[in-house]
């Protein structure tokens, strides 16, 4: 009768986290949201990008995200499930039956098992394509939509490899006022290019591949052992940058566990890259074993018998928790990178914390 009773305990606790599992990564994808929507209704206002392209922005974006929006889900699950059956002193009826804590631990494992499967497949393979999808995505709306990179009285570092500054910027029709450009890839000398007007003009052929800057009335200077002056009345800069998955290069966040892997055998000259792959590497597992830490802890604290813990509200403590852990991972991470600590030690370190910690508040409550 104990093992029938305890079956359907642990089926009722894992039906009631679910919906709140659903409920919860729906409202950290909405907060996610909430800190883009001012850049994305610029885009959408003022440079003119389609709805059609801000939806796609949105969900690579969120793909982008959703390992890290996993774990967070879920500890907001277990904390308000576990915490309002504390509040109606349900964990007290389960104990007082007979129940061991371990049968009441047992959804939270599983549903986390379950969770950590999935943010590990996102973590490894699908949220690399999402970043990967917006980096070619921005580029290629830089590259049609320049105004919307180059911001006015704002140097852009960004532009095609290039310094562009613009005092005014009318991004609807691609004008630019008091323009001065910096120029390093012009040879061994760089270019400084002044001029009173600008004209943004895309290749309507090949969009994303080459922006035209049609310059009027200005100066090109260049300091080499004496220094050289032209003026003109017209001067075309072309922009040129592929566009194409193939040809331009992966940033580490944009590359699979794989290509991790396989990049990581390499003999990598340099050791901040190496690094920098170590602590991506190591990031993406230890954010999939964080289903199961944050399971520990949000059992621990849920099962609180202290009502007025439990009324406290879970939500409170979730975000609490949450920013907790994410301000040693930001340490540990920059640790990580620049070598302070090696990698594989600092990036596992504020997992090993909140495990204690989870494991501490289960034993308060093992009885």
């Amino acid at each position: 009768m104990s093992i029938f009773y305890g079956k359907k305990a642990a089926q009722y606790i894992f039906f009631e986290m679910l919906p709140s599992f659903i409920l919860g990564l729906l409202v950290f994808i909405s907060i996610i949201l909430m800190f883009q929507v001012l850049r994305l209704t610029e885009f959408a206002l003022v440079h003119g990008v389609t709805l059609k392209t801000i939806a796609e922005i949105i969900g690579y974006v969120v793909i982008s995200l959703l390992p890290v929006l996993f774990p967070m889900a879920l500890l907001f699950s277990v904390l308000l499930t576990y915490g309002r059956l504390s509040q109606d002193s349900e964990i007290v009826a389960m104990k007082a039956s007979g129940l061991p804590m371990g049968t009441l631990l047992m959804p939270a494992l599983i549903l986390a098992t379950f969770v950590g499967i999935i943010s590990a497949q996102m973590s490894f393979n699908i949220a690399p394509w999402g970043n990967r999808q917006f980096e070619v995505l921005y580029s290629r709306l830089a590259n049609t939509k320049a105004g919307a990179v180059i911001k006015e009285g704002t140097f852009s570092e960004g532009f095609f490899d290039m310094v562009v500054y613009a005092n005014e910027v009318n991004s609807d029709k691609g004008l630019l006022k008091k323009v001065f450009i910096y120029d390093e890839k012009s040879g061994d000398v760089p270019l400084t290019i002044i001029a009173k007007d600008g004209d943004i003009i895309p290749d309507p052929e090949r969009p994303g591949h080459e922006v035209l800057l049609r310059l009027k009335n200005g100066e090109i200077h260049r300091q080499a052992k004496t220094h050289t002056k032209i003026s003109f009345d017209t001067y075309d800069v072309h922009f040129s940058e592929p566009v194409n998955t193939d040809e331009k290069a992966k940033s580490p966040q944009s590359l699979t566990l794989e290509e991790v892997r396989h990049r990581l055998k390499e003999d990598l000259k340099d050791k901040d890259l190496e690094r920098t792959l170590r602590t991506e590497y190591h990031k993406r597992w230890a954010i999939t074993a964080l289903c199961i830490v944050f399971a520990m802890i949000g059992v621990g604290l849920g099962t609180t018998t202290n009502r007025r813990a439990a009324k406290a509200g879970g939500m409170i403590l979730c975000i609490g928790l949450i920013i907790f852990y994410w301000i040693l991972y930001v340490a540990a991470e920059g640790a990580a990178r620049s070598g302070s600590l090696p990698v594989a030690i600092a990036i596992w370190t504020p997992n090993l914390i909140f495990a204690i910690l989870g494991a501490e508040a289960l034993r308060r409550n093992w009885n």
